[in-house]
């Protein structure tokens, strides 16, 4: 009878954010780099306004590449690229530059995000704002908890606040059809908040909730990419989320302190982001 290779062991997320904090830096010291010279579109993806730049796929194989020479059995998941398989239980989901549009124009509000999952869990996450050079971090500890901090320092959520004095972020897909359905559902969210923001990078929307500038964030037409490692630095510093399908069909998530999640949600459902029966459900990648 054939032996059968030992199941790998589980790996340890503190490992696993170290991994992904130095590929983040070290990604996020390119993106600064290329920001420097000339950035042009190299090609586009979903329509003719969602771009890619040389800029995103550099980024993206240095990730691989940095990652891969220290796990080489890991799975990789990541805008930009293929999809690879691996045999070690852990999948690296990357967004080597979010907020590639701002990158174009030269608005300094895009980041380079990284997180680690392990049996379909998202266990360490790192986000670095490539213009500022600031950094957001999370790992889960082995019974669950995770904290969050932010160069170091640990972040909290925003105090409780009335919904009418919340300031929210959220975003607009470059699909015409899903883009109008988010300005009409604006026009009927817009005055039951303080104001709504669009900063153009799903990621540090996410961090901004979790770090306390934010009050929230809701946004439909996102890919894991754009919020696997934010949603864990969010989370840790006391914030609730849920992606679930919108009124559009495809991947919406809210994001918001616990303590203000449902009113949120509630909203997003009011204002026609969201069908009225729609439940907390898995979406596809």
């Amino acid at each position: 009878m054939t032996e059968q290779p030992p199941a790998p062991s589980a790996p340890k997320p503190g490992d696993l954010l170290a991994l992904a904090v130095a590929t983040a830096r070290a990604a996020a010291d390119l993106v600064r780099e290329r920001a420097a010279g000339v950035v042009e579109v190299a090609a586009t993806k979903s329509t003719a306004t969602d771009v890619v730049t040389q800029a995103d796929r550099d980024t993206e194989a240095l990730i691989r590449r940095l990652i891969s020479q220290q796990r080489p059995e890991d799975a990789f998941f990541g805008e930009e690229g293929e999809e690879t398989t691996g045999t070690s239980g852990v999948r690296w989901i990357v967004d080597p530059i979010d907020g590639t549009v701002n990158f174009l124009y030269g608005l300094p509000r895009y980041a380079v995000s990284i997180a680690a999952e392990y049996a379909g869990e998202v266990v360490a996450g790192a986000v670095v704002d490539v213009a500022a050079g600031t950094l957001y971090a999370a790992f889960r500890q082995p019974d669950g908890s995770a904290a969050a901090v932010r160069d170091g320092e640990p972040v909290t959520v925003r105090p409780p606040a009335e919904l009418g004095q919340r300031l929210i972020a959220t975003g607009f897909s470059y699909d015409a059809g899903l883009r109008r359905i988010q300005a009409e559902a604006l026009v009927r969210f817009l005055p039951v908040v303080r104001d709504v923001r669009r900063i153009g990078s799903a990621a540090l929307d996410i961090c901004g909730v979790a770090e306390g500038t934010l009050d929230g964030y809701l946004e439909e037409g996102l890919h894991l990419w754009d919020h696997a490692a934010a949603c864990l630095v969010a989370e840790a510093a006391g914030a609730r989320w849920e992606a679930t399908t919108g009124v559009g069909g495809r991947r919406f998530v809210v994001v918001a302190p616990a303590h203000g999640f449902d009113d949120l949600r509630k909203a997003a459902v009011q204002a026609g982001f969201l069908p009225v029966e729609s439940l907390p459900g898995v979406v596809p990648d």
